[in-house]
């Protein structure tokens, strides 16, 4: 039995003291909703999770040092549309000049702003739709914005998603909000300092930036830096989560309520890192491939990851094939050492390879797993006991055609 419960539609806003708009400045030519605004009534204790790319966006680079010299945060901005990424100085002089906007218009100092940003790489900010769109989302700014904000930063997302959990500590109510937008170039290696996919999470828990940096980096760690869809990485991953402490709830590190928030939070960014997958760009199919029993968790993740990014077992897993010699193929290039002869595998309960051959299950066994929504494939090095898994899809037809006709 859960320590939380979910909330029905939640979103950011399902945590008291937030506010969310989600309006269109301009940015698509679909005339979609392209810009979300977050805003707490009261600062915030923050901490965030960014890409590891090299050419981390503007934004991602703003949001960053934030992190590192801002001891709290009001308010979140996010942009769907242009990624404002390899932008030079001036894309960021036209992210801070974002902040800068936002700040006046909700009576905050630049320092109390983040900003995100998705969409075309390459490509100047238009800063006339960033001032319209901070008007128009200021203005819209409510306690039940949340559902009209995570639709605003959605880019080839089919469905939004956002959710919510509420649990009881210390006698008290705490309320968990998160949304997330994320279909395609996703694989997040995201880091606390020190896709694209961006997440917003709220709480109305009293923790310092450090305690609040601690849970990041071990549920980022494991939910979103658990998925791919593609195997490419984002200039502009971000996650980012903002604490009011309005619930009167203090959390200290290493303590029960400490242990049991940690909990519920990594079930609502797992909740969401699965559903990113689920809606991939043109994913039919949802796989988790677990490693056990390997030499270490860097060779089990280096294993998950390459089984998991090939191409050749992706688009055998929207063709309902059951060809595991991909799937060894993989392990194989993967770069892990390891001694083929020992290789077990599973489709779901079902064996495939025994000792590093074939396992005699016949295939037509296999054809109903493949066919399946979801199905898991299990690998067993027998090298040590390490374990890793991730979640993944399968790459179809619509995979290719969205992304060779996609600008914004």
């Amino acid at each position: 039995m859960s320590d939380f419960q979910w909330i029905e539609n939640g979103s950011v806003t399902a945590t008291p003291g937030f506010l969310a708009s989600g309006v269109t400045a301009g940015f698509k030519r679909s005339g979609a909703p392209d810009f979300a605004m977050i805003f707490s009534e009261t600062p915030c204790n923050f901490s965030g999770a960014f890409t590891s790319c090299t050419f981390a966006a503007a934004p991602v680079q703003l949001c960053k040092n934030r992190v590192l010299n801002a001891p709290f945060i009001r308010a979140a901005v996010i942009n769907s549309g242009n990624a404002n990424a390899c932008t030079g100085h001036t894309g960021l002089a036209n992210a801070q000049r974002t902040a800068e906007l936002a700040a006046v218009r909700l009576g905050i100092t630049p320092d109390e702003v983040v900003v995100s940003s998705t969409g075309r790489i390459g490509v100047q900010m238009p800063m006339d739709l960033i001032a319209h769109g901070i008007d128009l989302g200021a203005a819209a700014l409510s306690a039940d914005g949340g559902e009209n904000a995570v639709k605003a930063i959605m880019t080839t997302d089919t469905v939004p998603k956002a959710a919510a959990v509420k649990l009881e500590l210390q006698g008290k109510t705490v309320t968990i909000g998160a949304m997330t937008k994320g279909a395609g170039m996703i694989d997040p290696g995201m880091k606390v300092p020190h896709a694209t996919m961006l997440c917003y999470i709220t709480t109305d828990v009293k923790a310092d930036n450090a305690l609040l940096a601690e849970m990041l980096t071990s549920n980022v760690n494991d939910s979103f830096n658990r998925i791919t869809v593609d195997g490419d990485m984002s200039t502009n991953d971000t996650t980012i989560i903002m604490a009011n402490g309005l619930s009167g709830v203090e959390l200290k590190s290493g303590t029960p309520d400490a242990a049991a928030f940690r909990n519920a939070l990594l079930a609502v960014m797992q909740n969401l890192a699965r559903r990113m997958v689920l809606d991939g760009e043109g994913a039919t199919k949802f796989v988790t491939v677990k490693i056990e029993k390997a030499r270490s968790e860097a060779d089990a993740k280096v294993l998950a990851e390459s089984v998991a990014n090939s191409l050749l077992c992706k688009t055998a897993w929207f063709g309902g094939d059951p060809n595991w010699g991909r799937v060894v193929a993989a392990l194989g290039y993967s770069g892990a050492e390891f001694d083929p002869d020992k290789t077990n595998i599973w489709y779901d309960d079902q064996p495939v390879v025994r000792d590093g051959g074939d396992a005699g299950t016949p295939e037509t066994s296999l054809l109903g797993i493949m066919k399946q929504r979801e199905f898991t494939i299990r690998i067993e090095m027998n090298e040590g006991s390490a374990g890793y898994w991730v979640w993944t899809c399968d790459v179809s037809y619509e995979y290719v055609k969205i992304n060779a006709d996609y600008h914004t």
